[in-house]
């Protein structure tokens, strides 16, 4: 069995990463910036049947390069999930450049030193499908590549784009694209392992909450968090999937479709669950007024499909459905209490 490094161990996707390989039999070092945080993910991944004993914590902070050479040191494999995931986006188109490109370099040029025979990053969709080239509904592969320059596009996919970019640049610069795997999922949902959920989940958090009177018409690529860590595992040693993005994503869905679907699943909520559609041109109109929506106007009226087929032939992942994953998302946010039925 291997030392496995899992950066970010207690983030939403990080922590079932950790857990599967666990279960798989490995040894798992997380990082956390802070070492009061390791007690917490220890209890949750114990909870859910992991052995104590091979979980073990490093400190170190993306931001500095205090603790990297630590936390490699040993390890025959690095999953990289760390990475920050705003819900504000700054005015500045590039503003989160910096942190999200110089923090994966920062972990990858550390693991690469240290021997580590694969890095598995987690990159995003959002630097896969955003260019103007793509209109509508369409499918995008792994040769396609979001346009940082295109001034639709959020700070976030700036960032996502830029920081993969100078990835591969760096792997291909030391001649060792080999050594490396990019993982790119589209919107995940599926379970919690506790009540810290992830950013993703706060979308059928506030839908459960009736947050908004309707939905925006937004479409999402959406993938299950169990199989994105299936993915992560079997992308680390398989002689596959080096020098390879690995696109992560099962059917297309809108906000609209989640909604329904949590009304019919969860009647309990379906009085305060919008299953109603905003208007384009409404959401076009408030994001005069919101810079946060403005984040969102490259989505509207386009429908993206990831194109998938050739990750299952080379892993063996499958990915369910949307639906199953909106539902068990669902399902544990109401049994950590996030959320609770209305009255």
């Amino acid at each position: 069995m291997a030392r496995v490094l899992v950066t970010g161990i207690s983030g939403f996707i990080a922590k079932h990463v950790a857990l599967q390989l666990l279960q798989a039999g490995h040894e798992v070092v997380g990082t956390v910036r802070d070492a009061a945080r390791s007690a917490p993910v220890k209890e949750t991944l114990v909870r859910h049947g992991a052995d104590h004993t091979k979980i073990h914590f490093a400190e170190a902070d993306l931001t500095r390069d205090n603790g990297w050479a630590a936390a490699v040191a040993g390890c025959d494999y690095i999953q990289h999930l760390a990475s920050p995931f705003p819900l504000a986006q700054p005015d500045d188109r590039e503003a989160l450049v910096p942190a999200a490109r110089d923090g994966l370099l920062r972990v990858v040029k550390a693991g690469l030193d240290a021997g580590a025979k694969r890095i598995v990053v987690t990159s995003s969709l959002a630097a896969v499908m955003y260019h103007p080239k793509f209109k509508g509904q369409f499918e995008a592969g792994p040769e396609d590549w979001s346009d940082p320059d295109w001034k639709a596009i959020s700070p976030y996919i700036v960032s996502k784009t830029r920081a993969e970019q100078a990835l591969w640049a760096l792997l291909d610069e030391r001649g060792e694209r080999h050594r490396a795997t990019v993982i790119n999922p589209g919107l995940v949902l599926g379970p919690s392992l506790d009540e810290r959920i992830g950013t993703s989940l706060s979308v059928v958090e506030m839908l459960l909450k009736g947050a908004y009177p309707a939905s925006p018409p937004l479409l999402f690529p959406t993938v299950d968090v169990r199989d994105l860590a299936a993915l992560h595992v079997a992308a680390m040693d398989s002689p596959n999937t080096g020098g390879l993005r690995l696109l992560a994503a099962a059917d297309t869905v809108s906000m609209q479709e989640m909604a329904l679907i949590l009304a019919a699943a969860f009647p309990a909520f379906s009085r305060k669950i919008p299953t109603k559609e905003l208007p384009a041109w409404v959401v076009r109109f408030m994001a005069l007024f919101d810079r946060n929506l403005k984040s969102v106007l490259a989505d509207l009226g386009r429908r993206r499909i990831a194109k998938t087929a050739y990750v299952t032939e080379k892993t063996g992942i499958a990915f369910r459905p949307a639906r199953e994953a909106i539902e068990a998302a669902a399902e544990s946010l109401i049994e950590y209490g996030v959320v609770r039925p209305p009255r």
